[in-house]
């Protein structure tokens, strides 16, 4: 098959993928998405997780047809590693920058809505590839995207040349807006956040809406919509089913035995019967709920850690390092756990409570959960009603 001929199949393919899964296209998205094809934005090289988790390189050199089929998967595409870095041997392999899920991409701008001549700020230019749709639907006039890595920029400003697409590009951090072209009808994040910058409010206009990945430290999952009103506060809620990287300067340095867990330690020991995997396996709802509640609490699951009568363990701390706590499962018995707690805080307790809320509440998926946040950057979440705030 010709090579365009490839990619033209290739397209629609990803384009019934995206309609399977989020339904009909509106007409606008589907033109900018056929104007702006998704492989012209990914790098010559990008990564692919193996059977064994490892990040291994595909080239559109070497491997074209592979390549090409990862560029129109409906699944994120890492496009760069430890932030464009070399690896030395033994370092690991982190994803730093991606090209999104098709399926979340367009979901978001479906939920953005700007309408042409309207001013959107994209925090996080990427790949361009987001960018190159705003552009295309409203006009790259009216798109400002700032991207805080050089290279990752460099390569997005080339793309977007090359499909003949013209929007603002900014080097700069996100997290401080940009108030030249400001204000804007709507604030687009490309990334995650645990904590909404207090530039996106003030650079929005009153009405204006600001859409963005959220992240707590327990959980990646969910978008949040806000609306700004007329004194800057914002307020909106939030939908399930996303997870972004986190924002670079909101990232989080901390490593479980080199800043949290010390050999002086003598934690204090006691039992539960609240399975770890409760509140940090495979229910995301219950994870985000958690997060909201308990928003400066992360965790780590160990399995086997070289320790005797323990299979599993489950590690709790606070971003601060200041607390912890480890919950241990032997194997075989599953209603009845070990805990250990050490620090000022009792971290498994405040889990327990932390839960029975949210079980006596009906187990609330992050529909709904909602968010207000101030000027002065406090954020209020709350259920169902703003009124009904989430206790801390």
């Amino acid at each position: 098959m010709h090579r365009d001929s490839a990619e033209q199949a290739a397209l629609h393919g990803l384009l019934d993928s995206i309609r399977a899964t989020n339904g009909p296209i509106a007409p606008h998205w589907e033109a900018a998405l056929k104007a702006a094809p998704r492989h012209l934005f990914l790098p010559r090289t990008i990564w692919q997780q193996d059977e064994g988790g490892t990040y291994v390189q595909v080239s559109a050199d070497s491997e074209p047809g592979r390549w090409l089929d990862l560029a129109y998967s409906n699944d994120a595409v890492v496009t760069q590693i430890n932030d464009g870095k070399p690896v030395a041997s033994g370092d690991d392999v982190l994803p730093s920058s991606s090209a999104s899920d098709p399926s979340i991409v367009v979901r978001m701008l479906t939920m953005l809505d700007p309408r042409p001549g309207q001013k959107v700020l994209e925090i996080g230019t990427g790949t361009g590839w987001n960018c190159g749709l705003l552009a295309h639907a409203i006009g790259g006039q009216n798109v400002t995207s700032i991207e805080v890595d050089t290279d990752v920029a460099a390569h997005a400003a080339d793309a977007l040349a090359h499909a003949g697409l013209k929007p603002h590009l900014v080097v700069a951090d996100g997290a401080g807006g940009w108030p030249p072209h400001a204000p804007y009808d709507h604030v687009l994040a490309t990334c995650a956040v645990s904590n909404v910058p207090s530039a996106w409010l003030e650079q929005t206009r009153p009405g204006g809406t600001i859409l963005v990945p959220w992240n707590s430290p327990w959980c990646d999952y969910g978008l949040l919509h806000l609306t700004v009103q007329d004194d800057h506060t914002a307020e909106g809620r939030f939908s399930p089913y996303s997870a972004f990287m986190l924002m670079r300067t909101q990232r989080r340095d901390i490593r479980l035995f080199r800043d949290v867990v010390h050999d002086e330690h003598q934690p204090a020991e006691s039992r539960t019967t609240l399975s770890p995997w409760t509140v940090a396996g495979d229910d995301y709802d219950a994870q985000f709920a958690i997060g909201l509640r308990l928003p400066d609490l992360w965790f780590a699951w160990h399995h086997d850690p070289e320790l005797d009568d323990v299979q599993t363990r489950l590690w709790v701390a606070t971003t601060d390092t200041s607390s912890w706590a480890a919950i241990d499962y032997d194997g075989h018995q599953d209603n009845e756990f070990i805990v250990w707690q050490h620090g000022p805080r009792r971290l498994w307790d405040e889990i327990k409570d932390a839960w029975a809320w949210y079980d006596q509440r009906s187990r609330p998926n992050p529909g709904r959960f909602g968010m207000t946040i101030t000027p002065d950057g406090t954020h209020r979440a709350w259920l169902d009603e703003p009124g009904n705030q989430v206790p801390g």
